[in-house]
């Protein structure tokens, strides 16, 4: 009886090994990174050594993972901005993954959220057609651009990680958006703690990537 037991058991273990061994971590793949957004990425009015891809590839290294994160952000992109380049900065081929952080320009310029999605879509199109991952990173619309834009804008995201089977951040500034403590003077642009929490966010979506 205990031989048997004894037997089972080393037939139960050698499964789970089998089944870990099986399960691989698209991580292993990842060397480089792109931050691809606006200045809430950017690193608008902060030093060098403050700036998101700065702290996020720290980050990472001190989870164990020795990726490279490219700072491919422009203050003041619209997703138009971000369609006309993303080729661009795509195109050494050597790119793994991309954070996509686009639209809260377009948020606060109230451009037709139908725009702004079709502009989404398009980059995304381009950047799967180049076997890229994908991340997408949320944003939400201010409830004074009126409760029917909000609605239209907010759905932007979901609906796109839905379509193209995409991980998703649900709001990038999450912890962030109205807290003074993590904001610069104008209330808007993260300083350089608020830049640490949008890294802690971003890094646990890289690290749970699926």
């Amino acid at each position: 009886m205990r031989n048997k037991l004894l037997i089972s058991f080393k037939i139960i273990l050698v499964g789970l090994i089998l089944i870990s061994c099986g399960k691989t971590n698209k991580l292993e793949n990842v060397d480089k990174i792109l931050l691809f957004g606006d200045s809430l990425m950017s690193g608008y009015g902060l030093k060098e050594n403050q700036v998101l891809s700065v702290i996020l590839e720290n980050d990472l290294k001190e989870a164990g993972y020795n990726i490279k994160i490219i700072n491919g952000s422009v203050s003041g992109d619209t997703s138009e901005d971000g369609l006309d380049r993303i080729e661009e900065y795509i195109s050494g081929g050597d790119i793994d993954l991309i954070v996509l952080g686009l639209g809260a320009n377009d948020m606060l310029r109230r451009i037709n959220p139908d725009q702004t999605s079709s502009n989404l879509r398009k980059i995304i199109e381009i950047i799967k057609s180049n076997n890229i991952e994908i991340i997408l990173a949320g944003m939400k619309a201010s409830p004074t651009n009126g409760l029917a834009y909000k609605k239209k804008f907010d759905e932007i995201f979901p609906k796109l990680a839905e379509e193209y089977d995409l991980n998703l951040i649900p709001f990038l500034l999450k912890k962030v958006a109205l807290n003074p403590k993590l904001n610069q003077s104008d209330g808007i642009h993260p300083n350089f703690e608020g830049a640490k929490v949008i890294s802690e966010t971003i890094k646990e979506s890289i690290v749970n990537f699926d």
